[in-house]
């Protein structure tokens, strides 16, 4: 978590989207009738780290977002959704949902947040040179994804395939299985994901 800095009383403004989705996966661990125990055994994280990020000690990583978005069978979008208000139907840049993992180096931008009835969503992911990060399933199976590089490269591995992927270059799979997005640098990547539901 960000360290707080001292500064004169403030109205309170909204929830930090941490503590927001700290509280959702709380939630969803009730929901589903499981224990922390049984979460741990369907993702591979432990305990204790499933028990501090449900009290917003700590942020996900990417990877362990994605493993509990496949244990509660949601895409990261879907997810996250679920800790902002209704989306609107014009998604201002400023109101765009933003969601950081500093350990890993990757930012993610809900460009076009999902929404009740519609099967697509468009994602724009930034990876620091360095970062890699991988997928030990997707979160649901079948999903299509569209990989349009905008700026560097990016390296995916999906479907038993590597692809370099550059500027301008699209890639398109249906996802089964493990996958992983490395910036093999010397420049960061930003690219824009077009996620679309079985």
């Amino acid at each position: 978590m960000r360290p707080v800095e001292e500064g004169p009383p403030q109205s309170p403004g909204p929830e930090p989207v941490e503590a927001r989705l700290a509280g959702r996966l709380a939630q969803l661990r009730v929901e589903h009738g499981w224990s922390l125990d049984e979460l741990a055994r369907r993702t591979g994280a432990s305990r204790s780290t499933l028990s501090r990020l449900e009290r917003a000690e700590i942020s996900p990583t990417a990877a362990l977002l994605g493993k509990l978005c496949a244990a509660y069978a949601r895409t990261m979008s879907q997810l996250l959704a679920e800790v902002e208000s209704d989306p609107p139907q014009l998604a201002r840049f400023g109101q765009q949902l933003v969601w950081r993992d500093e350990a890993s180096g990757f930012t993610r931008r809900s460009v076009s947040p999902p929404h009740p009835g519609l099967r697509g969503e468009i994602v724009e992911g930034v990876l620091r040179p360095g970062a890699d990060i991988s997928y030990d399933a997707p979160p649901v199976p079948g999903l299509e994804q569209h990989i349009w590089v905008l700026e560097g490269v990016l390296e995916v591995t999906a479907g038993g395939g590597v692809y370099e992927v550059r500027a301008g270059d699209c890639l398109r799979f249906r996802l089964w299985d493990r996958s992983r997005f490395r910036c093999p640098g010397p420049d960061p990547v930003r690219y824009a994901v077009m996620i679309v539901l079985p």
